[in-house]
């Protein structure tokens, strides 16, 4: 692991135990709720979780009857994940450890934005292979705006990469990769930043 994502590894790896403590946003609990109601209706019973962090969203999978295998760049966030029960280990969306075809659903919130617009592509078709053909994807991206490069907001070093992506770029680079079937945004109450939370249904094309 080197450049990027060890920058990044470093990063939430000190961040961790903060991060378990924060109150996630009640707008994606809500569109989190929905699209496990979503995937229940569906029958889908394994979830693949790209930056599963603590395994907060992982352990609400688990809890409707969804089992959830998570995947993360730090260490410390994977070792928190699987105390809270979740089958978690250190990997790279760019080479996820799992053969072709393997899970029903995806999930990955606040995780992609951190791969820059060169190996996004590399990243959507390594979470596709491993996704059944017409599974539900559900992605999460600070964006609104588009540029690329260290936050300037982090005290933690080295400081995280961000790819921001305007509404109209993200529609387009992820349309690529499947059919978008819900682009909901809502701005950042500390920033001018925006949330967009997408459901892309990939391989039924």
């Amino acid at each position: 692991m080197a450049g990027l994502e060890h920058d990044l590894s470093m990063y939430y790896d000190q961040e961790a135990s903060d991060r378990a403590r924060r109150q996630p946003d009640p707008r994606r609990l809500e569109r989190r709720r929905a699209f496990i109601e979503l995937v229940r209706d569906e029958g889908r019973a394994s979830v693949l979780e790209i930056g599963v962090g603590p395994g907060h969203d992982a352990v609400a999978f688990a809890e409707s009857g969804v089992s959830p295998v998570g995947v993360d760049l730090s260490i410390a966030h994977a070792r928190l994940a699987r105390s809270n029960g979740v089958a978690s280990m250190r990997a790279s969306v760019l080479a996820l450890p799992f053969r072709a075809h393997c899970f029903d659903i995806g999930w990955t919130m606040s995780t992609l934005l951190h791969v820059p617009d060169r190996d996004f592509d590399q990243a959507m078709s390594e979470l596709i292979r491993v996704l059944r053909p017409g599974s539900p994807l559900a992605i999460g991206l600070w964006g609104g705006f588009d540029g690329e490069g260290p936050n300037g907001f982090d005290r933690i070093d080295p400081p995280r990469f961000f790819s921001h992506r305007s509404h109209e770029r993200a529609r387009a680079m992820l349309a690529r990769h499947g059919e978008i079937e819900q682009f909901d945004t809502w701005p950042d109450d500390r920033s001018t930043w925006e949330y967009q939370f997408i459901v892309l249904r990939v391989g039924a094309r």
